[in-house]
């Protein structure tokens, strides 16, 4: 949460989410009584980022027993059925099936009382909320300790205050560097084909007025070879056990020039995100989206009709490349395997 506006709210009966298909043009929040709402608004990217939509699938669940209570029906037949329905949604931010098991297993044992579980389980959505930004504040402390103090910074997609309940993982790097006086630029990808990054990274940042310059993703190249960038920081929708890290499609290519031109790169990220039970990033699921978002550009079409479109929503980048993974517990070095497990204790 930076001050200046919020991702999400709770109002004890509805979850509010900021639209973010519309920003930057429009500041809009929509409201959600029900469940499928709340699914729908993850899978139409209403809501975005890995910890975001964690946060918004627990209040979901909140919803599915309020809307069993109103209805007269067993609250935990709604609340299974909503379970499924928001796992369907988006397949590869781990954050989301994390945030799903663990009001699972708060539901777990709770009385048939629908009114009891609906308390009972709207505490433990509002300690996931909470306890997200804390994470993100103290990702960010740990995180800003790396960037110089007179740097220009790299970062691909929106892994700000928009991508969680408040703050940001990546951009919180940022915001905590730029807070504890550091003299930083942001760099600022544009992010094809959904363009997080010009649409809502530039956003946030000229919200908090942290200079940045926005760029194509193609040009980021051309800053690295005249040594323009000092860092890069990016978030994360899954991290496996030894490290590879999957995150918007593009990321990999950036890692790979950091690689080449000897510039950190560093993923930040909370323990949701990190997923041990996968060895590697080849067993993280790569969602596929909408060929019409790579066709079209903000509703035009662009592109000749049937032109044949691959459209990966993330890529993932090896281990070898992440220089380290910014935690709320601290910063991870490789080798990740053993670093991993030892957090996961």
């Amino acid at each position: 949460m930076t001050g200046r506006f919020r991702t999400m709210a709770w109002e004890g009966d509805a979850l509010l989410l900021l639209d973010q298909r519309v920003l930057p043009a429009l500041e809009s929040m929509q409201r959600f009584t029900e469940p499928v709402g709340v699914a729908d608004a993850i899978r139409t990217m209403v809501v975005r980022g890995a910890p975001a939509i964690g946060v918004a699938a627990a209040f979901g669940l909140v919803l599915a027993v309020q809307a069993a209570r109103k209805k007269g029906r067993p609250w935990r037949r709604s609340f299974d059925e909503a379970a499924v329905l928001l796992a369907g949604t988006r397949p590869t931010a781990v954050n989301l099936f994390w945030a799903i098991e663990r009001m699972r297993k708060a539901a777990a044992g709770l009385p048939d009382d629908a009114a009891a579980a609906h308390s009972r389980l709207e505490r433990e959505a509002v300690a996931i909320f909470e306890e997200d930004v804390a994470a993100n504040r103290s990702m960010g402390a740990h995180g800003a300790k790396l960037l110089p103090a007179d740097s220009c910074v790299l970062t691909h997609c929106n892994a700000g205050a928009l991508a969680t309940a408040g703050y940001g993982t990546a951009l919180g790097v940022v915001r905590a560097a730029a807070a504890a006086g550091k003299r930083i630029h942001v760099f600022v990808d544009e992010t094809r084909p959904f363009l997080q990054g010009a649409r809502l990274t530039a956003w946030e940042l000229m919200k908090d007025g942290i200079p940045c310059t926005l760029i194509t993703d193609g040009m980021a190249g051309t800053l690295f070879a005249a040594k323009k960038i000092d860092a890069v920081v990016v978030g994360a929708d899954r991290i496996a056990g030894n490290g590879d890290v999957a995150n918007k499609v593009g990321t990999y290519g950036v890692a790979v020039l950091c690689k080449v031109h000897k510039v950190p790169f560093f993923v930040a990220a909370p323990l949701s995100t990190i997923d041990p039970k996968l060895r590697t990033g080849a067993e993280i699921p790569i969602e596929q989206r909408d060929p019409s978002e790579v066709t079209h550009l903000m509703g035009k079409r662009v592109a000749p009709h049937g032109v044949q479109v691959y459209n990966p929503a993330f890529d993932v980048t090896p281990a070898r490349y992440v220089s380290a993974i910014v935690t709320e517990k601290g910063v991870l070095k490789p080798p990740y395997p053993g670093a991993i497990r030892k957090l996961f204790r």
